[in-house]
């Protein structure tokens, strides 16, 4: 589905997405640095409060990413920029910018629709915007780019080395542990921002996993098309048997992994091949 989207609406991506988002942060930043001195509460224009919504402040339903998350110092959020910048452009890089755009809106859109949820359960009683912040995207990021690179190390404070799938796995722990806690004491609202962030990113690898290779009748169908075809001859250098496919991201070739597909790309310059896993999220070789 995501790849007839791209190739209808694909030219409308924003490329660079997480620079805007950034500026964002900037702006929600300097409104609540703002507001201490002024007395204007700036941002309470800004939540996503469907009670305000409905009664025409339509702009809540964008203006809410400029909230930045409270209680942060300087220190932090520049940290933050810096992790956030990286993790954002590798994903774009990785995914392409069509796929980070609909992942990024999508998080957003389900974090919307929570907020109505919650809203129709609890009416204008509850002050559902003041739950809701940049927080809670950051949180789909960090988790997105942990499930591309579950591998890939990071030093944890600036001094302790740590793979993303560890910081992640305790990260959902930690969450998980909060989501419980807000549910089993009745608080929806408090809940409902994280679980929009966690559903987003679930159903977006879930979309976007090959999962027509595990299906029966697709097994089937190569079994017997690997039955049928008379098999290459293997040629061998020394003994050692010389692979015919080489993916040009993961090295891996149908010796080493005779379960894969390999396919040339036509939108690389040059004769590069990939693998199944890389045919559609490896970046494109243009040479000048």
């Amino acid at each position: 589905m995501l790849d007839k989207l791209e190739k209808k609406i694909g030219k409308y991506a924003i490329p660079n997405l997480i620079v805007y988002l950034l500026i964002g942060y900037v702006i929600g930043y300097m409104l609540q640095f703002g507001q201490k001195y002024t007395g204007v509460p700036y941002l309470d224009y800004l939540t996503l409060e469907p009670h305000f919504i409905l009664r025409g402040e339509v702009w809540r339903l964008v203006s809410w990413v400029l909230i930045p998350p409270s209680n942060t110092s300087i220190l932090f959020a520049a940290i933050m920029f810096l992790l956030y910048y990286q993790l954002g452009t590798s994903l774009e890089r990785t995914w392409g910018a069509f796929r980070f755009n609909v992942y990024i809106f999508g998080g957003m859109f389900f974090t919307i629709i929570g907020a109505f949820i919650t809203y129709a359960i609890y009416g204008p009683t509850v002050p559902i915007g003041q739950f809701i912040s940049t927080y809670y995207i950051n949180l789909s990021i960090f988790l997105a780019f942990s499930t591309c690179f579950p591998d890939m190390q990071v030093l944890l404070y600036f001094i302790i080395p740590i793979k993303m799938k560890w910081m992640s796995i305790f990260y959902l722990l930690i969450i998980g542990y909060s989501v419980a806690n807000y549910l089993m004491a009745g608080y929806l609202f408090a809940a409902m921002p994280i679980i929009a962030s966690l559903l987003n990113w679930f159903i977006f690898f879930m979309m976007t996993r090959n999962l027509q290779r595990y299906n029966p009748k697709d097994i089937h169908r190569r079994a017997e098309f690997r039955r049928q075809a008379t098999p290459p001859r293997t040629q061998y250098r020394d003994g050692t048997p010389i692979a015919r496919h080489k993916c040009a991201v993961c090295g891996r070739t149908e010796i080493s992994n005779p379960e894969l597909e390999f396919r040339f790309c036509s939108k690389c310059n040059g004769n590069y091949e990939y693998c199944s896993e890389h045919l559609f999220t490896h970046q494109h070789i243009k040479n000048n």
